[in-house]
């Protein structure tokens, strides 16, 4: 839909660029937030950056289920009450 969008305005690729770098920050976020929740350090998504075998050791460890309890980066959200 954004291809459309750039074609009718002749946007040569800005608008797709502006929208990458708009969930550019919230996907950090939720990558290093989910990488608490399994009691490692946001710093390991810079593993991301090895080809190949960083993309899996990263998958891995969102697939991970979270450490029950309270840990140094807060408690878990599956067990905290609303």
């Amino acid at each position: 839909m954004l291809g459309v969008v750039e074609g009718i305005l002749g946007s040569h690729g800005i608008i797709g660029m502006l929208y990458s770098l708009a969930l550019l920050i919230p996907g950090i976020a939720v990558s290093v937030r989910r990488l608490h929740d399994t009691e490692r350090s946001g710093w390991w998504l810079l593993i991301a950056f090895v080809p190949i075998i960083g993309a899996i050791v990263l998958l891995v460890f969102m697939v991970q289920d979270s450490k029950s309890g309270q840990n140094q980066y807060g408690t878990n959200p599956k067990e905290a009450t609303a």
